[in-house]
């Protein structure tokens, strides 16, 4: 194309150089006859096919006319300015990226697809959660990408708790506790007391018995007590209306300055981070395993415990653990992480590779 274009130039200057010899009378009479001629042409053709030299050229010379002029080119005028336009793009364009965002890097997805094969319970921001804590940032829709372009089915949304706003002013120093019971494999039946903090959703203490009387909770209660020793940071307590939590119960925390508060009669909601954590450890961990005993309970919670109060991602603390004060930097690309299994395989923890 710039060889035609050159070619078109230096004809075109010879050709003015000639015309500049001759009379003026002379250049108008063919002008006019030129046009008589271009008219009858028009009239008979079809609509002639311009290469991009002849574009080029048109283009430069309608630059130096009048636009009142312009009438005399095969074109409208809009053509011939879009041609110049498209000159002067072609004169000004450098090289430059792609439009949109960077792609995915192929072991970020790779390791997203891990962790949903692996954990099938696991939803988007679980995944986002957990990537969070081996440095990498991505978003729950980039997850939701990667898992529908691979043909990863989605796990069921589940629904929020609508007394959390009841709380929410309350919760830095408030505590929850309540039972939850456990079936073994030979269908004894074993209560488990804990007691979670509603601020940082931490448990603080979990103790399991065959026979909880109130004698054997207000133990319990003052166990609580001599592990929070001095800085004791509650001042409300939460329980329903069991007849476990007896008077004696109640009258440690009072003693300690710390109010407790009866949710009304069937009402779990009232208690709703409680009844939240009885739920999660079940379809985490206790749904899924055979207990033999209360003391192979207690191995299991207190592995649990550890991994829900030191990994365990939480929406509420923007996915991070309860146990974890300080963010975690942004890894390398490619990430290579390391699993960690818990409770034979149960439960997977994972960790960025040295």
């Amino acid at each position: 194309m710039l060889w035609s274009f050159a070619y078109l130039a230096v004809r075109g200057l010879l050709a003015l150089v000639l015309l500049l010899g001759r009379s003026r009378r002379s250049k108008e009479l063919e002008i006019l006859v030129l046009r008589h001629e271009l008219a009858v042409l028009r009239r008979q053709a079809v609509r002639p096919r311009l290469s991009r030299a002849d574009r080029a050229f048109l283009a430069v010379l309608s630059r130096s006319l009048p636009r009142a002029a312009w009438a005399c080119f095969l074109v409208r005028p809009e053509t011939l300015l879009g041609w110049h336009r498209r000159l002067v793009a072609r004169r000004w364009t450098y090289a430059s990226a792609g439009p949109g965002r960077p792609p995915l890097d192929s072991s970020v997805g790779a390791l997203i697809l891990r962790l949903a094969r692996e954990n099938p319970r696991w939803g988007y921001r679980r995944i986002v959660g957990e990537l969070k804590g081996l440095g990498v940032a991505v978003s729950a829709t980039t997850v939701r990408s990667v898992l529908i372009e691979a043909g990863v089915p989605p796990t069921s949304e589940r629904a929020g708790l609508s007394w959390r706003a009841f709380l929410r002013q309350q919760a830095a120093t408030t505590l929850a506790c309540d039972f939850l019971t456990v079936e073994t494999a030979f269908l004894q039946r074993i209560y488990v007391l804990f007691f979670i903090s509603l601020a940082t959703r931490r448990v603080e203490y979990v103790a399991c018995t065959s026979n909880p009387d109130g004698g054997w909770t207000a133990q319990q209660a003052r166990n609580l007590m001599i592990q929070f020793g001095d800085e004791q940071p509650f001042r409300l307590l939460i329980h329903d209306r069991d007849a476990k939590f007896a008077g004696a119960f109640d009258e440690v925390f009072r003693s300690e300055g710390c109010k407790v508060i009866r949710t009304p009669v069937r009402a779990p909601n009232a208690n709703a981070y409680a009844e939240r954590w009885v739920r999660t450890v079940r379809a985490d961990c206790l749904d899924h395993l055979l207990i033999v005993g209360r003391r192979h309970l207690e191995r299991v919670l207190r592995v649990y415990v550890r991994h829900y109060n030191e990994h365990r991602p939480h929406r509420a603390l923007r996915l991070a653990p309860p146990d974890r004060s300080t963010p975690v930097e942004q890894a390398e690309l490619p990430v290579l992480a390391e699993r960690r299994d818990l409770l034979g395989g149960l439960i997977h923890e994972y960790q960025a590779a040295a």
